[in-house]
């Protein structure tokens, strides 16, 4: 693991401005770390949708900023992340936490679980690309 951190956006700003706080973030940082994809968390909805709202408008900044920086961009869900890293999809945070860490030994995994999550969300990307590029290599159609 290279990096790994959450943006917090200033509380009480309108939506629209946090939204452009999290997106020029998310650019500085791909500017800073020339990462060759990004990988986000597929949002599921739950009964509080007006959080959902917030969240689906943030991951929707957050993969503009990668698309425009020629990045190739990934989505994966949560029981396939969960799956990656802990052989189970009902794994609790602290679980996958500790399946990162113990089973794959990744160092260096934050403490906090926003970032966490993204570390695992990463993890399983890279899972995902080796088993792309076998398939590939195989002749497998996509």
């Amino acid at each position: 693991m290279v990096w790994a951190d959450t943006i917090r956006t200033p509380a009480g700003q309108p939506e629209a401005e946090r939204l452009q706080f999290l997106f020029s973030q998310v650019q500085s940082i791909i500017a800073q770390h020339d990462p060759s994809a990004l990988a986000i968390e597929k949002l599921l909805f739950n009964r509080n949708v007006g959080s959902a709202m917030s969240v689906a408008r943030a991951s929707g900044v957050v993969l503009l900023a990668g698309a425009q920086a020629g990045l190739e961009v990934q989505e994966y869900g949560p029981l396939e992340v969960k799956m990656a890293a802990t052989g189970d999809g009902r794994a609790s945070k602290p679980d996958v936490r500790r399946g990162l860490e113990r089973f794959h030994r990744v160092t260096g995994v934050p403490s906090q679980p926003d970032a966490a999550d993204a570390v695992a969300v990463a993890f399983c990307h890279l899972q995902q690309a080796v088993m792309r590029r076998a398939g590939r290599l195989a002749g497998v159609p996509r």
